[in-house]
């Protein structure tokens, strides 16, 4: 992964994940705000040029674009302001190619102009971050397609080292020390989860995604990631089916408690 430098100063980075599915039906799960919010993060998507895309990261923590190009089902371009003050406005290009056998090829490219590499660390962390949810993305298409859905997270942050917090985290739930395929299943101090693990990530930056039968039908995505000398600790639930709505809100407050008690607040 590697930040490409063009002409004039353009600057971009590449992800691309190869998904199961028509051009048709993944374009519903790239270019709609349901389609988004089931493997990324809360979204809508109005579907037309000039039109605005709104993603939600937490409370206060929304981003807005503006639709440039629309070309469903094949490619999409949004335009959004800098990153933070004095950062450079960005381009991201959203296309789906289809594939012999049945699949379709995802590609996002973030492009922005700058004279100097001062930005490059920003988008190469983006780049890295696209893995996990197209990971998802891949997961949700394969097992969930179509389907309607809802979604929670939970978060903490607590004192390191990573490896002990992880520990804590996601030992009651069966998880730390799990491997691929094995079944998982929390115990009798933490909410009802149970499930197959469908991936584990490395010791220095734990986590995991879960296919999940509790709190309902889904994927549960948590991991455990560095900030300064303190660690940030997240677990989000995407469920599906026809009860998504009522199991995401009868299980997201049990999951807050058990999270805060867990890792209770330092003020």
């Amino acid at each position: 992964m590697s930040v490409k430098v063009g002409e004039n100063g353009l600057r971009s980075v590449q992800v691309e994940v190869e998904v199961p599915g028509s051009p048709e039906e993944v374009w519903q799960a790239i270019a709609t705000g349901p389609g988004i919010s089931s493997w990324f993060v809360p979204a809508k998507i109005e579907e037309r040029v000039g039109g605005e895309i709104s993603l939600c990261f937490g409370p206060g923590m929304d981003t807005v674009s503006t639709m440039a190009e629309w070309d469903p089902p094949r490619r999409f371009v949004a335009n959004s302001e800098g990153m933070s003050p004095g950062a450079p406005a960005v381009a991201d290009e959203w296309t789906v190619e289809a594939k012999s056998g049945g699949t379709c090829v995802v590609r996002v490219v973030h492009s922005w102009f700058a004279s100097t590499d001062e930005w490059d660390g920003q988008f190469e962390a983006i780049e890295q971050g696209w893995g996990t949810f197209f990971q998802i993305l891949r997961l949700v298409l394969t097992r969930f397609p179509g389907q309607p859905s809802a979604s929670f997270e939970a978060s903490a942050v607590a004192p390191g080292p990573i490896s002990s917090t992880w520990e804590k985290f996601a030992g009651p739930l069966g998880v730390a020390n799990a491997t691929v395929g094995q079944q998982v299943s929390a115990g009798s101090d933490a909410p009802s989860f149970s499930g197959e693990v469908a991936t584990m990530g490395p010791e220095d930056a734990p986590g995991s995604l879960v296919l999940v039968r509790e709190p309902a039908q889904g994927i549960c995505n948590l991991f455990a990631m560095p900030m300064g000398d303190q660690v940030y600790l997240s677990i989000r639930f995407y469920l599906f089916g026809e009860g998504a709505d009522t199991a995401a809100a009868e299980a997201e407050p049990e999951w807050a408690r058990w999270l805060a008690d867990l890792f209770p607040s330092a003020e």
